[in-house]
């Protein structure tokens, strides 16, 4: 069982940054794709960010290309999303989410675990 929390998220002006974290803890060593997702208000959940942990590679989603980052530190078990030029449609609740191997990287329902999210508003 793996338990994921996010933190990190908050208001911001557009332009701004914000460095979203997610803690993992649990059978971790399972776990081979860790990803972004976010879910803004009457919308569906959607992928921003993936990172593969065998080799470290990275996908966005095009709303996220050339400004965001995703990175992870296996040593704390912590993955991080590094956001930056935040437009007001960054608007969401961000969640971290966990999969051993999905078959499609940016689909939500192949994450077998995830975090309760955390709010990132963009004025």
């Amino acid at each position: 069982h793996v338990q994921l929390v996010e933190s990190g998220g908050g208001l911001v002006q557009a332009g701004g940054s914000l460095n979203l974290s997610c803690a993992a803890t649990g059978k971790t060593n399972i776990l081979n794709c860790l990803g972004w997702f976010r879910q803004a208000p009457g919308k569906e959940r959607e992928g921003v960010a993936v990172i593969t942990r065998i080799d470290g590679g990275t996908q966005y989603a095009d709303s996220g290309k050339g400004r965001f980052t995703v990175s992870q530190d296996d040593a704390k078990n912590t993955l991080y999303l590094q956001m930056n030029s935040l437009k007001p449609e960054d608007t969401a609740m961000y969640y971290c989410a966990a999969d051993p191997l999905p078959a499609h990287i940016f689909m939500p329902k192949e994450y077998t675990s995830w975090g309760q999210g955390t709010q990132v508003t963009v004025s």
